[in-house]
Formats: C-alpha cells, structure tokens, sequence
C-alpha cells in the first residue's frame, strides 16, 4: 500500500511540474514583440553580357516597424556585400544565370529575404587558326570554324585584312568587311606582314575580337643563265624609192649580248648593183646604226649590208635570289641597271635608193626593183630560275 501511494505522489508531482512549464513558455512567446521587416528586390537590367554591371534596387524594403538597419547582398558568384543603403551594383565577368539573395534587417532584430534572378550572356569564344607564314603567292588558310557561342547561339563572322585601310570608303577603316565566312582562303602576292582584325558577334549583343598577323616571305630561287641565238627573217620586194619597216622585242626573252643585222639582195643580171640601205634603231637606248648594200661581180660577192654589234650587256650574275615571285625576279635580272641595253621596241626598215641601171635607156625597164632578205641574228642570255626550299 506504502508503495502505490508513493507512485501516485511522483506523477502528481511530474504534471504539476508540465503544467508549470507550459505556463511559462506561453509567458515567454506573449513577451516577444519583434517585427519583421519586408525586403523587396529589383535587379536592372536582367540581361547582361560579361563584365557587364547589374544594378540592384531594395529602397522599396520596409522595416514595418522601426528602421532598416544594413542590407545584406548574396550576388549568387560566391561574393557577397554588405550596406546601408538598399540600392548597389555588381559585375558578373562570366556567363550564366545567378540568383541574387537581399537579406533586409531592421533594428528589432527582424529579417526578410528577397531574390532577383540576372542572366549573363556569354561572349563568343574565337578559335583561330591559320599559318604562322606563307609564301608570295601562296595561299592562306583562315580558320575560325572551331569557335564557338557558350550558349550554343549562331555567329556571325567579320574579317577585315588591313585594318589601316578604308575598303569601303566610309571614313573608318576599322569596319571593313573583307569576309563574312568562318574559313576564308586569303591569296597573296607580296612579302611584307598583313596585320588584320577578326570578329565574331552572337545574336544578343556579345562579341569578341581577336588580331593576327600572317608574314608573306619571299621565294628563294636558283638563277643559271643558259645563252641561246634568236634568228628573225624579213623577205620583201622593193623598187627604188620605196621602203619598208617592221619591229621585234627581242629583250622580252633574256638580256641581249650582241646581235648581228644581214641584208641581201637577189642576184643580178645587169650591172651596176642596185643601192639599198638597213637601218636599225632601238628606242629606249636611242641607238642608231644603219648600213649600205654593197657588191662585187668579179668576185662573185652578193650584194649585203650588215650592222654588228657586240658586248651590249655583261654575262648574268649567277646564284640564289630572292623575290616575291619567278615572274618579278626575271623581270628585275632582264632589267638590271647598267645591264638593260636592248630592251624594249628595235625598228629595222630598209629603203630602195636606187634599183635601176644607170647605163639603161629604152622604154623596158628590166631592173625595176629587187627581192631582199633580213635576217637578224641576236645572242640571248636568258635566265634559267629553279625554286628552292629554304628553313624558315
């Protein structure tokens, strides 16, 4: 019996010991009179490119009761902010999407969260690739296909060559439009470095550039000269007091060292000989010569002018050179200062002075004129041009 009321006097005493302290805890709750303020957050603009600034408006937070006492910003990158004042700006230097998180606290201890989403748009990503050098007259590879939009968007392309010069006339020469397309096959024709600009644009606003040079180097080329003789025929037929002309550019095929002019008269029955003159005149020397047929019937001598000259030019200098092309180089030997005699137009012309005996008289003339032939024999030093590699 002793021990069933000792039971019951322990129970009593635990709900006693409940009701007390569910009494308290309703004192304790009826005590606290703090007030939560009210965070309201708006983020302008919400789409940004990298390395862009988002600006961040809380001035419409209320602390309901009291005052604001600090904000506290969560910018979503792992960097955070503290102030005063509910309004702050934030640079975002990589794309994405970022909640930002406004803690407002007023000064009964209260706090309210707010969140503002901001997307950061990605600049393209350029992938160039191209060759470090070509030769003139090479072509040249651009490629910037790789490239690449983070948010996986179209590009757009723009390549501008020569940044210092205005293609399209429009006062600024940095805006050029050399090419639209991601690869561009560049031709070449001299040495010298091309400096150029390429651009790659999205479709919300973001691009890069990226500038690159591409150095034309020069062609190595082994020079021998190989010496060959051009011959060119005249025939015609003249009467006295006629004449005729014609012309050559014999320079066209090497650099002239000596050349040899041949007038001949056909055989004649009736003495005395017919009187032809060769004349010859190279223009851009302003070299004149000419020459008188002459004969002998005794000695059986046909009747013949002739004009020779020799050493016009010294003999090639032979090795390797350099040039931006076996076009440019051929033209630079053939026109080599001091060793250029003999470029350009040579007018020959040959003229009747006489055709005619001087001991004839009757009505029939039997020497009216005279068939002829010119042969023109010129000595050619012509250079031979082999490409060679060379490390670069």
């Amino acid at each position: 019996m002793m021990l069933a009321s000792k039971q019951r006097r322990t129970s009593a005493v635990v709900a006693v010991g409940l009701f007390l302290m569910s009494m308290l805890s309703g004192c304790i709750d009826a005590l606290d009179t703090t007030v939560t303020p009210r965070a309201t957050l708006e983020a302008y603009p919400t789409l940004i490119q990298e390395g862009e600034m988002v600006t961040l408006d809380a001035r419409g937070s209320s602390a309901v009761e009291g005052i604001i006492t600090g904000y506290t910003w969560d910018f979503g990158d792992g960097s955070t902010a503290e102030t005063v004042v509910g309004f702050t700006s934030h640079a975002f230097p990589k794309f994405g999407q970022y909640s930002i998180r406004l803690t407002v606290t007023n000064d009964q201890g209260g706090t309210d969260d707010a969140v503002a989403t901001v997307i950061v748009n990605g600049a393209p990503v350029i992938n160039l690739s191209m060759p470090p050098s070509v030769r003139a007259g090479d072509t040249a590879l651009f490629d910037a296909s790789q490239s690449y939009d983070p948010e996986g968007g179209l590009l757009t392309f723009s390549w501008d060559f020569d940044p210092k010069v205005d293609t399209n006339g429009d006062g600024d020469p940095e805006n050029d439009l050399d090419a639209l397309t991601p690869e561009v096959l560049l031709p070449t024709e001299k040495s010298g470095m091309i400096s150029g600009i390429l651009r790659i644009d999205d479709n919300d606003g973001a691009f890069s550039t990226e500038a690159f040079e591409l150095n034309i180097t020069t062609r190595t080329f082994k020079v021998v000269w190989v010496t060959e003789k051009i011959q060119i025929s005249w025939d015609e037929y003249l009467e006295q007091g006629q004449s005729w002309e014609g012309n050559m550019t014999p320079g066209d095929n090497g650099r002239i060292i000596a050349f040899d002019a041949v007038l001949e008269l056909d055989e004649e029955d009736v003495p005395p000989h017919d009187n032809f003159t060769l004349f010859v005149h190279i223009v851009d020397d302003n070299f004149r010569d000419n020459a008188q047929t002459e004969g002998n019937y005794t000695n059986n001598q046909p009747v013949r002018a002739e004009i020779t000259l020799g050493d016009m030019n010294a003999p090639g200098e032979e090795g390797l050179f350099v040039a931006d092309s076996e076009e440019e180089l051929v033209r630079l030997l053939l026109n080599d200062e001091g060793n250029s005699s003999g470029q350009g137009i040579w007018l020959w012309s040959v003229a009747a002075k006489q055709a005619e005996p001087d001991s004839f008289i009757g009505e029939f003339d039997p020497d009216p004129g005279n068939d002829w032939v010119l042969t023109v024999e010129i000595t050619v030093s012509r250079p031979s041009l082999t490409e060679v590699a060379t490390s670069e």
